[in-house]
């Protein structure tokens, strides 16, 4: 790969990336990256996030795209990489391209932008405290509760998975009423990049008001975005009445891939007795 090309890529050690060339003219390449992006290939990861399929002006999609999918889904199934997961938007016309290449959707994602939310209330939510390292656990137990488990067994089956998932920065806080209840996440921008908010909560009347709420004073009332899951609606709706506007939909789709293992040769021997 030119030097030229690999800089306009965010390229780390993580990355598996492949071109589809005609008579040594790029016209098209798929990447993929760890998913998490903080583990590394190939002794680790066992799952892959696509981050781009793209082709040159001109070419025919239907005729590229489908052959560097299937060339990355056979490659990283023999690195040992088990599932495949896309973020594509509903409306764009490569989602077909990855659901003929079986790939299936398995959670819509809401993308919800607020250039000057407000408020409703001041005051901090009762049990409001900030997160502790100690709250890994029960944070894990409640991600359990309001994810469905389809999604879960995909994204985060075990406690280790859901830690890995966990490594985006921001000033982060519990609601702890006995049990955790809610939490959220504030990752300051700049002038030019809004704050990003993220949240989890129990569907229990008031909470995602509450979390909501404080996020935005936390945020000084700048613009923010949030993505949020087609199950997280109560905290959609949170937003929604408070500023907040549909950005975009997006699918999650997952392609889950035959890993090949080499099995010890085993050979016949003699039995006496």
């Amino acid at each position: 790969m030119s030097h030229t090309f690999s800089s306009l890529l965010p390229l780390t050690q993580e990355t598996l990336i492949y071109i589809a060339e005609d008579d040594g003219r790029v016209i098209g390449f798929v990447q993929a990256t760890g998913h998490p992006m903080s583990m590394s290939l190939p002794a680790k990861v066992t799952s892959l996030q696509v981050l781009n399929l793209c082709m040159a002006s001109g070419v025919a999609e239907s005729e590229v795209a489908p052959a560097l999918v299937e060339y990355l889904c056979d490659q990283a199934g023999q690195k040992g990489v088990s599932r495949l997961f896309v973020r594509i938007p509903l409306d764009d016309p490569l989602i077909d391209v990855f659901r003929l290449q079986g790939f299936r959707q398995y959670a819509t994602e809401s993308v919800l932008y607020g250039e000057s939310p407000e408020a409703r209330a001041t005051e901090p939510p009762a049990g409001l405290r900030s997160c502790r390292s100690r709250d890994d656990r029960a944070l894990y137990h409640l991600y359990r509760k309001v994810t469905p488990w389809g999604v879960a067994r995909l994204e985060a089956p075990a406690y280790r998975d859901w830690k890995a998932l966990r490594s985006a920065p921001g000033q982060q806080e519990v609601i702890d009423r006995v049990e955790l209840v809610g939490w959220c996440r504030v990752q300051k921008g700049s002038q030019a990049r809004p704050h990003t908010l993220a949240f989890m909560a129990l569907p229990e009347r008031g909470v995602a008001d509450e979390l909501v709420d404080h996020a935005i004073v936390a945020s000084d009332a700048q613009p923010a975005w949030c993505s949020l899951r087609h199950y997280d609606s109560h905290m959609i709706d949170a937003l929604r009445g408070r500023g907040f506007s549909l950005l975009l939909t997006q699918a999650l789709l997952v392609r889950e891939t035959a890993v090949r293992e080499s099995l010890p040769e085993k050979s016949l021997v003699p039995s006496f007795g």
